[in-house]
C-alpha cells in the first residue's frame, strides 16, 4: 500500500497541494494551439454586449479567452520542465468566467463560440496546474445544464483528456475532473456515452484506486466515492469487470484493487467526514450484490476479517452507543445501515466454526439496541407521541426500513449460531436483558422463529427466569 500524501483541503483561489506520487498517465498532446474564440476581433457594439439576459459583457469575455491563448501559448514556449504560475490578474480574469459560467445564459453563450475547444487546448498545453483546475471548473459549470451538457459531451477529445487528468498529481485538478465527470454521469441524456468511454479508458479505475487509497484530502475522497458509487450504480458489469481486473506487472493499479481502495478511504475519512464516509460505505454495499464483489470482500485479510474490524469498530464505537436515544437512529441510518449490511453478508460467508467461535459481542449489542430502539418508536408511533415513529410505521424513510430490515437478518443469523457460552457473555456483559430480549423477538418473530427458539433454549440454560418471560410473552417459543 502505498503510503498517504499530506493534501490540505482546498479553498478557493489556493492550491491544496498534491498526491505523494508522480502522474503515471500521458499527458495529453495537441497538434496546435487553441484558436481564438469567434469574432473576437470585432468588437461587440456596445447595445449588444450583454450575454442574455444577463449584465456581463461578451467584449471582456473574448478579451479573456484571448488572454488565455496567450498565456498558454507563453507556457508552450518556456521549459517543458517548469512549472508556470499565473498571474494575480490573470487567475482573477479567469475565475470570474468560472464563477459567470454558473449563469444559464453565459454557459450557453460558451459553448456557442466553441469554449470546449478553447478550454481543452489550454489543459492539454498547460504547465500551471491552477490553470488546468479552472479551466476543469469552467467546464464543470457549463456542464451543468442538459443543452451544454451534451454539446460539451459530444467532444471526443475532450472525453478523453478528461478522463486521462484522473491520473493527474494535482488534488485541486482531481477535485474539478471528478466533480466535471460526476455531473455529466447525472445527465441521463450523456450518461451512456460517459460509461463507454470509461470502459475503454483502462486507466480510469487504477486512477480511482490510487486517490483512495492515497490521498488525504477529504474533499478530494468524498468526490472520488460519489463518482465510483454513479459509475457501479449505473452500470453493474463496469462494476464486476472492475473488482475482477487481472492483476498486469505493467498496470500500477495492480496493487490497488478496488475492494480495498475503498476500504482504506473509509478508514481515512472515519475521523474526518461521517458524510463522506456514508458514500463509501453505500459502495461498499453495491459491491455485496454481485458475487465478484462478495468474493472480493471475503478475501481481504482472509475470510473478510480486514473489513469486518473496520465496520465492527465503526458500529460499536461511533454509532448507536447505549446511552444514545432513539433519535440517534435518524442520524445515524445512513452509517449503519450500509455497513451492517457488509457486516451481514461477510458473516454469512464465514464458515460455520468461525460464525460460533468469532461471535463480536458489542457488535450483537448493537444489534439489539437497534432492534430495541425501532420497536420504541413504532411502540410510541401507535400511541401517536412520535414523529420518528411515524415514518417507521408508514414505511415512508427507506433507509429506516432497510435498517430495521438489516438488523432482522443479520441478529437472526447470529442467533442461530450462538452457544452457551456466548448467551453467558452477553448476559455478563449486559448486552441480554428482558427489554432487548423481547424487542427482537417481537421483530425476529414469526419469520425467524427458529432462531429465537435455538436462543431462549440456551437462554433456559443460563438465566432460566429470562427464558420464561420470553415464552411468557410469545408462547409459540415453547415449543
Amino acid at each position: 500500500m502505498e503510503p498517504r500524501c499530506e493534501a490540505e483541503d482546498g479553498k478557493e483561489g489556493t492550491d491544496t497541494g498534491s498526491l505523494c506520487s508522480e502522474s503515471y498517465s500521458d499527458s495529453p498532446q495537441m497538434d496546435r494551439n487553441p484558436s481564438p474564440p469567434p469574432g473576437q476581433v470585432e468588437e461587440p457594439e456596445a447595445e449588444g454586449d450583454s450575454i442574455g439576459e444577463t449584465l456581463y459583457s461578451k467584449h471582456w469575455l473574448f478579451s479573456t479567452l484571448t488572454c488565455l491563448i496567450q498565456t498558454v501559448t507563453e507556457q508552450e514556449a518556456g521549459d517543458p520542465g517548469d512549472q508556470m504560475e499565473l498571474s494575480e490578474e490573470e487567475e482573477d480574469n479567469l475565475c470570474k468566467i468560472w464563477d459567470m459560467a454558473m449563469d444559464k445564459d453565459v454557459a450557453g453563450f460558451l459553448q456557442e463560440f466553441k469554449c470546449s475547444d478553447i478550454l481543452l487546448g489550454a489543459i492539454a498545453k498547460s504547465r500551471s496546474p491552477r490553470l488546468t483546475e479552472i479551466c476543469v471548473g469552467i467546464l464543470g459549470n457549463v456542464a451543468c445544464f442538459p443543452e451544454t451538457c451534451l454539446s460539451l459531451s459530444q467532444n471526443k477529445d475532450l472525453g478523453a483528456v478528461l478522463l486521462l487528468l484522473l491520473g493527474d498529481s494535482d488534488p485541486p485538478t482531481l477535485l474539478e475532473t471528478s466533480r466535471l465527470l460526476l455531473t455529466c454521469l447525472a445527465q441521463p441524456s450523456v450518461a451512456p456515452l460517459w460509461l463507454e468511454r470509461v470502459r475503454q479508458q483502462a486507466s480510469v479505475c487504477p486512477s480511482l484506486c490510487f486517490i483512495m487509497c492515497s490521498s488525504t484530502n477529504v474533499d478530494l475522497l468524498v468526490k472520488v466515492g460519489e463518482l465510483v458509487h454513479k459509475l457501479f450504480d449505473l452500470d453493474e458489469e463496469l462494476m464486476k469487470t472492475w473488482i475482477t481486473a487481472p492483476p498486469s506487472e505493467e498496470d500500477f493499479g495492480s496493487k490497488l484493487p478496488v475492494a480495498p481502495s475503498l476500504l482504506e478511504a473509509v478508514k481515512q475519512l472515519r475521523p474526518e467526514s461521517p458524510e463522506g464516509m456514508e458514500v463509501y460505505l453505500h459502495v461498499l454495499q453495491l459491491l455485496t450484490t454481485v458475487d465478484e464483489g462478495v468474493q472480493a470482500l471475503v478475501e481481504l485479510a482472509g475470510n473478510g476479517e480486514e473489513p469486518w474490524a473496520v465496520l465492527c469498530e465503526l458500529v460499536c464505537e461511533d454509532l448507536c452507543q447505549p446511552d444514545d436515544p432513539p433519535l440517534i437512529l435518524q442520524e445515524q441510518k445512513g452509517l449503519l445501515a450500509p455497513a451492517l449490511a457488509v457486516l451481514s453478508t461477510v458473516f454469512a460467508c464465514q464458515d460455520q466454526e468461525n460464525q460460533r467461535t468469532g461471535i463480536n459481542f458489542p457488535l450483537v449489542g448493537t444489534l439489539l439496541r437497534v432492534l430495541q430502539y425501532l420497536r420504541e418508536c413504532q411502540q410510541r408511533a401507535i400511541e401517536g407521541q412520535d414523529s420518528l415513529g411515524n415514518r417507521l410505521k408508514d414505511e415512508d424513510d427507506m433507509q429506516l426500513s432497510a435498517l430495521r430490515e438489516t438488523a432482522v437478518e443479520f441478529l437472526a443469523n447470529m442467533f442461530t449460531n450462538l452457544t452457551k457460552g456466548a448467551v453467558s457473555e452477553l448476559l455478563n456483559r449486559g448486552y441480554l436483558s428482558e427489554q432487548t430480549c423481547l424487542s427482537a423477538a417481537g421483530s425476529l418473530l414469526p419469520e425467524h422463529s427458529s432462531a429465537v427458539k435455538h436462543m431462549v433454549a440456551l437462554l433456559l440454560e443460563a438465566e432460566s427466569s429470562l427464558a420464561n418471560v420470553m415464552t411468557g410473552k410469545f408462547p409459540d417459543l415453547r415449543s
